[in-house]
């Protein structure tokens, strides 16, 4: 099976490979199912592209469908590479059948589809988009819809140019790109990167949003002692981490759901607030 693409070789033009991407980007989760997943959405990314490779041969466009369409799950943006790489295999082999294999077609998907899952939830679903949720609740104060709008025109500013790319690249590079993907080091670095940043912008915007106030006060006299005042001078913003870092533990740690965390969160201020402690 050929590794990269040379352009001499090629029977499908940048139109069609780029009609299959923006396939893949609107229709991935189409047709789910427990029975193949995104199996439909894959074989429809490729339809296009596999029509023009077969013409005339039904046979053939029906084989290749049909491997296409088996079961396939992946976190789709960064999972746009291997409809890619598929779609250069197939280039590959319905010019070249009998030096290719179709088996290392179906090995490759089933191989990339369960680390690009761990990759792609870990790097956008597990910080990427805390990281913009969090800037856009800094930016929803006093019920703001910017935070909102924010968060739709970045998380889409980011994904869908990324999602393109990738699909883009990996019919480009074709096996080439699982040698990229498979690069520990580089995933590493990404992955502690992206969780820095994340744990930057969380750990300030909860100083912003998270609102613990004392309204408890000793008075001596005509001498009033404010215990906000005492927990400012101490450290500012610490009784907003303490809830943070509660909430945090009860969740990671004992394994509670937000929900839970919330309703805990909402009876235990209920109770400062009857004890007119806060």
């Amino acid at each position: 099976m050929t590794n990269t693409k040379n352009n001499d070789s090629r029977k499908l033009t940048k139109k069609d490979v780029s009609t299959a991407a923006w396939r893949w980007m609107f229709f991935h989760h189409c047709a789910q199912n427990y029975e193949r997943m995104q199996g439909a959405a894959y074989a429809h990314t490729l339809s296009g592209g596999l029509e023009k490779l077969y013409g005339d041969d039904k046979k053939g466009l029906s084989e290749a469908l049909t491997r296409n369409l088996v079961f396939f799950n992946t976190e789709p943006q960064i999972g746009s590479i291997v409809p890619g790489i598929s779609l250069a295999l197939e280039e590959d082999y319905a010019l070249n059948p009998d030096n290719n294999d179709t088996e290392i077609m179906a090995s490759t998907k089933n191989a990339l589809m369960g680390p690009l899952a761990g990759i792609g939830d870990s790097l956008l679903v597990g910080t990427l988009n805390p990281i913009l949720l969090s800037i856009g609740i800094g930016m929803s104060e006093g019920g703001s819809p910017i935070g909102a709008i924010f968060f739709l025109v970045s998380w889409l500013a980011i994904v869908v140019p990324m999602k393109y790319f990738l699909f883009i690249k990996g019919y480009d590079l074709g096996l080439d790109a699982v040698k990229l993907i498979s690069n520990e080091r580089l995933k590493n670095m990404i992955t502690s990167s992206l969780t820095i940043v994340g744990l930057i912008v969380i750990g300030g915007v909860a100083s912003m949003t998270v609102k613990a106030p004392i309204k408890l006060a000793f008075q001596s006299g005509k001498m009033t002692i404010s215990i906000q005042e005492i927990f400012d001078k101490i450290m500012p913003s610490l009784l907003p981490l303490i809830v943070t870092l509660v909430s945090y533990k009860l969740i990671n740690k004992r394994k509670w759901s937000a929900n839970k965390v919330l309703v805990g969160i909402l009876v235990f201020a209920a109770l400062m607030v009857a004890l007119k402690v806060m």
